[in-house]
């Protein structure tokens, strides 16, 4: 049984979101939080293999309850479901840890697929926001710091290859059908990866990806 966090404080948008998680996940035990205080206190007491989180709640952001998951619980994976779709929400939650992002604006359809992403081990990304991500870590590549300032990560040229696509928002498919691997060949470099660089994020690998100047290749 799969055991998901489910943080919203609009009773009948917790209730549309429960209803497709379940489309998604026909055999999850779904947890209701509508508080930050509420969704901390079940982080304590239920281990959660995904949580889905609002930003805006009555007690605070849902970037805590991220924050908290990580430090607890870093296996479970942590997707914002919210409205904001601007800099000021999106880039502290990636930093805080969230695997996904998804804007409720959109068509049901288009969540559903968003969330059997995650099934894949792929991260849950609406369009617009996987755009935004590349269009910031395309901006702030550079200028580039010296690289004699920066510490040494060994990484091979394939894994260095894998880590720039990754940085751009391909999905694991899309980097295996570029660079003529399987998908499963593509999460094993990922992992290994997200091991040398000490990330948890796709957020995270981005930022190493821009500070390695990897974007500017």
């Amino acid at each position: 049984m799969t055991n998901i966090l489910l943080l919203e404080d609009l009773p009948e948008i917790r209730a549309w979101l429960g209803s497709l998680v379940l489309q998604v996940f026909p055999d999850a035990h779904i947890a209701e939080a509508a508080r930050v205080h509420d969704a901390v206190g079940l982080v304590s007491a239920i281990k959660f293999d995904l949580a889905l989180i609002d930003l805006g709640l009555p007690d605070g952001s849902g970037v805590d309850v991220v924050a908290a998951l990580r430090e607890h619980q870093p296996e479970t994976q942590s997707v914002i479901v919210t409205i904001h779709d601007d800099d000021e929400h999106l880039f502290p939650a990636l930093q805080a840890g969230a695997f996904g992002y998804i804007l409720k604006e959109q068509a049901r359809e288009l969540i559903i697929e968003q969330l059997q992403r995650i099934t894949q081990g792929e991260p849950p990304l609406s369009p617009s926001i996987a755009r935004r991500v590349m269009a910031y870590f395309t901006a702030k590549s550079k200028p580039q710091p010296s690289s004699h300032s920066l510490p040494h990560v060994a990484l091979t040229e394939r894994e260095t290859e894998v880590l720039l696509r990754v940085a751009k928002g391909f999905t694991l498919p899309e980097i295996g059908v570029q660079l003529s691997l399987s998908r499963h060949t593509i999460a094993d470099y990922v992992k290994q990866i997200y091991r040398k660089l000490n990330v948890s994020s796709r957020a995270e690998a981005a930022l190493e990806a821009q500070r390695m100047g990897l974007f500017g290749r």
